[in-house]
């Protein structure tokens, strides 16, 4: 944990509640766009991300000073996410889901560079949707989010060999899914 954080998580700990502000901003962007990946839908992640800030308030009197204050919240996402998901499942039946809605709207006032990005986001979720909970989870933590397997494990409160495994059979399910459906991104054509 950095300096800054811990001088930070003490202040609130201590009272100062206007501290969690500068705590938490810097992970704001990067927490919603892993709880997007993860339930694909805008609204959703929001909540998922709310719960999120509002478990790591809730519970930082419990967080170990001498731990990663980035791993614990992406703990606490991946957790949250989970917990909605399977709430979200037991309804499932009962309506209609709503499409996933571009969380990320391309900069590029280009509209072929804003149509390849929504393209390749498209493209993604269709590889996604072949993955297990727990593979979609390790691939988004390792490969977009560039958790190193430790990390990656702690998040998710399993093993390394857990995480290599499930990581492994991730990235063979996606390439298969790419071969199949877009032998074009291909290297070499294969």
């Amino acid at each position: 944990m950095n300096d800054r954080e811990n001088t930070l998580v003490e202040r609130v700990l201590n009272g100062d509640l206007a501290a969690f502000e500068p705590l938490v901003t810097p992970y704001r962007k990067p927490l919603l766009g892993l709880a997007y990946r993860i339930t694909r839908n805008s609204e959703d992640a929001k909540e998922v991300a709310q719960e999120t800030f509002l478990r790591a308030f809730k519970y930082l009197k419990s967080f170990d000073l001498e731990k990663d204050f980035k791993s614990w919240l992406y703990q606490i996402l991946v957790r949250a996410a989970r917990n909605y998901r399977h709430k979200q499942s037991k309804y499932e039946g009962l309506a209609m889901s709503e499409p996933a809605k571009e969380l990320a709207v391309a900069t590029s006032q280009d509209p072929e560079r804003r149509h390849d990005g929504a393209e390749i986001r498209s493209r993604l979720s269709d590889c996604l949707d072949t993955l297990t909970p727990r593979e979609k989870e390790v691939f988004l933590l390792r490969d977009i989010e560039e958790m190193n397997i430790r990390e990656s494990a702690r998040v998710l409160g399993c093993s390394a060999v857990s995480v290599r495994v499930h990581l492994s059979a991730a990235r063979r399910k996606i390439r298969a899914r790419i071969k199949e459906r877009y032998p074009e991104l291909m290297e070499g054509g294969r």
